[in-house]
């Protein structure tokens, strides 16, 4: 296991990677040594190219209560420095947040006691959100004045009507698991999230690695755009993947009736 910054927590366990918050005392509120080893956390997985699935967790008695308001104000030259460049595509805030969303693999966040702002952003920027019945959730950053800036403004309304999300980020009003499942914001509610997690990760890790891959970019690539484009788009990932090998071993252990021996 490997610590980053002292903040967050990376294991490699064949092929799936484990991330995980390591602030508990600060029920894992967002600072910025935080901010910056979550996106370093994401860089250090992209480059294990074995990894199949990730999980990601927080310490403690929460997921993430949100961002530390307290320790990121008393060094206002590094918070500017996250929130610009203004031409980039995206600033720290925002990167740490989408970086999971753009790993090439399935992303799972397993929450528990908080996930609030800062919190619910990060795991709206996975893929799954896995959560224990009694977690608590919010778009809080109305409460500060604010509005939602570490990527809702692609992962919420890629998940909500418009309306709901708007209702979200202008009430800040607190509210638990199942609501966020019957909001989508969710995918399933289990007494034990992170063991339920941790099955369904080792359940994508045995698939072909290559299309499960290829189902994420698909599914993320066609959100918006022209019918003619996704079309397109399937086809060509398909393409690929009946010329690899993985998908003849896929054909090949089906038939014989064995497990699969993936590249």
């Amino acid at each position: 296991m490997e610590r980053i910054r002292n903040r967050v927590t990376v294991e490699f366990d064949r092929h799936i990677a484990r991330v995980a918050l390591s602030r508990p005392d600060k029920f894992n509120g967002l600072d910025l040594d935080m901010m910056y080893a979550l996106v370093e956390a994401a860089k250090r997985v992209r480059k294990q190219t074995g990894i199949r699935a990730v999980i990601l967790s927080g310490e403690g008695q929460a997921f993430c209560a949100g961002l530390d308001f307290a320790s990121v104000t008393r060094r206002p030259g590094r918070l500017l420095a996250g929130f610009l460049p203004w031409l980039s595509k995206d600033n720290l805030f925002q990167r740490l947040c989408l970086a999971w969303r753009d790993l090439p693999v399935p992303v799972i966040a397993v929450t528990h006691g908080y996930c609030f702002g800062g919190g619910l952003q990060l795991a709206l920027g996975c893929d799954f959100r896995f959560s224990e019945p009694g977690c608590v959730f919010s778009v809080m950053e109305i409460q500060w004045g604010l509005i939602p800036d570490m990527g809702a403004a692609v992962t919420l309304r890629a998940l909500v009507p418009v309306d709901v999300a708007m209702e979200l980020a202008m009430t800040g009003r607190k509210f638990d698991a199942e609501e966020a499942l019957a909001l989508n914001l969710v995918s399933r509610v289990a007494p034990e999230p992170l063991a339920a997690a941790e099955a369904f990760a080792s359940t994508l890790a045995a698939q072909s690695p290559d299309a499960v891959r290829a189902a994420k970019r698909l599914f993320r690539d066609t959100r918006t755009g022209s019918e003619r484009r996704a079309l397109r788009r399937e086809r060509w990932l398909q393409l690929k993947l009946l010329l690899g090998r993985n998908q003849r071993e896929a054909m090949r252990a089906k038939m014989e009736k064995r497990d699969p021996d993936f590249r």
